[in-house]
């Protein structure tokens, strides 16, 4: 089973959810981007995502392998949304499961960041005023992270 998919269609965070469970796990965390009404002072109607599917998805498994190794959890999964959204709607979703609640916590951060810097995903804003514009996703962490594993 794939555990990074690129997806035309709504998010399933329920299945995604249940998919996660592991009677060995005591903790879960879940990041959720969703389309926000504006940035930098503009207001925001909607965004469209593109993406290359496969590098996205192959890129996006390499991220999971790293966060598995680096922190020791259990499992993950992330879905990123590609076409037409509307503000509101969740654009990606990532779902950690590990032993305890920290591992978990910092391989989500880990991934959310991983996956803004290296994956082939592009974004367009569109603007209640004004042409719209394709944006980088360049807001990364303030400051830089310890990832390592702190057995």
């Amino acid at each position: 089973m794939s555990r990074v998919s690129i997806a035309a269609q709504p998010v399933d965070t329920n299945t995604l959810r249940r998919e996660l469970q592991r009677p060995g796990c005591g903790g879960f965390c879940v990041f959720e981007g969703w389309v926000r009404e504006t940035n930098e002072g503009r207001e925001v109607s909607g965004l469209d995502y593109e993406a290359y599917n496969e590098l996205a998805i192959s890129e996006g498994e390499r991220i999971i392998d790293e966060a598995v190794q680096r922190f020791g959890i259990a499992d993950a999964r992330c879905v990123h949304r590609v076409g037409s959204l509307a503000v509101g709607d969740t654009a990606v979703w990532i779902g950690v499961v590990s032993p305890h609640r920290d591992e978990a916590f910092r391989a989500c951060r880990y991934i959310i960041d991983q996956v803004k810097m290296r994956l082939p995903i592009w974004k367009k804003e569109h603007y209640l005023v004004g042409e719209s514009s394709w944006v980088a996703c360049s807001h990364g962490p303030a400051e830089e992270h310890d990832h390592a594993h702190h057995g």
